[in-house]
This record gives structure tokens, C-alpha cells and sequence, in this order.
């Protein structure tokens, strides 16, 4: 008589591990505010990490991390070199769940593109500069008009002076963070 051996499932496998980056805005909103937090922060890190020329330990220690915890979530975004060193790539694809205004307020969408995320920090930056000075020179200068969400989809960006008044003059726009709140 033969007995069948019973495979044991891995406590990494589904979608309820809490182990497992998230891929989706879905997936982000299905994690705890804790986790959400840790996320952003890890994001906040490698964005230094880059934009800074600054170290993993600086970068870590500036949002409250500890740098494994960088390099458990954020590793795919990093490199590590021969020193032992990590450096953060030149662009990454970790998911970032983003606010851009819409012609109805403004709305969460998710991007899997540190690209992505920095053209919608250069509009948000530009429509900041023109609601409060009234110099749309920096609008004028971006040239793209759309944003690629994790979907593939194409989000539009509003360039049209008169509707960012009216958004501006209804309060909708506030600029506390370009990322999303933990809902």
C-alpha cells in the first residue's frame, strides 16, 4: 500500500501573506494602515536614496526605517554593488498609489513607474505654482498629457487653465501630500 505524500502549501503563497509587495491599488488597500505606512516610507527612502545620492542607512534613518526592511520591500529597486554598498536603480516599478485631479476632484490611481510618479510630482508642482502665483509657464513646459496607471490605462492631466481655477477655487486641490491617504 502506497501513501501519498501530502504536499505542503508554502506560507508565502496567496494572496492573504502579508509578505508579498503590492502589485495593485487593490492589493495596497487590502494591506493594514501599519503596512501602508512602512510602504511609503520605504518608498520615501529609495526616492532619497536617488534623488539625494545618499546612502541606504541615511535614507533609512531620515523615515524611521530600519534598512532591511528597505531592502525587503524595496530590494527590486535597489543595487547592490561589489563594496556591499546599495544604490538605488535609476527608475524602479514599485507600486505607488498617487493623487491627480480629475475634471470631478481629485482620485487615487496606482503607478508602477518611479518615472510615472516623478511627472506627477513635476505637474503637481506646476499646478501648485500656478494656483498660487498665477504663472502657468511650468504647465506649459510638460509636455506629456497623460499618466500611465498599473493598469495600463492613461490618466489625463488637466491643463486647462480655467478648469484648474474652478478646482482651485472650489478647494478640491490641496497639495498635503501627492500620495494617497490610508484609507
Amino acid at each position: 500500500m502506497q501513501r501519498k505524500k501530502n504536499k505542503k502549501i508554502s506560507s508565502h503563497q496567496g494572496t492573504g501573506n502579508k509578505h508579498v509587495a503590492p502589485r495593485t491599488a487593490e492589493d495596497y488597500f487590502a494591506k493594514s494602515e501599519r503596512f501602508r505606512d512602512t510602504w511609503t516610507r520605504v518608498e520615501h527612502a529609495i526616492s532619497k536614496m536617488r534623488a539625494d545620492n545618499v546612502s541606504l542607512q541615511q535614507a533609512s534613518q531620515a523615515f524611521g526605517l530600519n534598512p532591511r526592511i528597505v531592502i525587503r520591500w524595496g530590494g527590486s529597486a535597489l543595487r547592490k554593488r561589489r563594496n556591499g554598498q546599495y544604490v538605488a536603480k535609476a527608475s524602479d516599478r514599485l507600486l505607488r498609489v498617487l493623487v491627480i485631479p480629475t475634471l470631478e476632484g481629485l482620485r487615487e490611481i496606482a503607478v508602477r513607474d518611479s518615472r510615472q510618479a516623478s511627472q506627477l510630482a513635476e505637474y503637481w508642482a506646476a499646478v501648485q505654482k500656478y494656483l498660487e502665483t498665477g504663472d502657468a509657464s511650468a504647465l506649459r513646459k510638460i509636455r506629456r498629457k497623460t499618466i500611465t496607471n498599473a493598469d495600463g490605462k492613461r490618466v489625463r492631466l488637466i491643463k486647462d487653465l480655467a478648469e484648474l481655477d474652478r478646482l482651485g477655487s472650489a478647494g478640491v486641490l490641496s497639495f498635503e501630500s501627492l500620495y494617497a491617504k490610508a484609507a
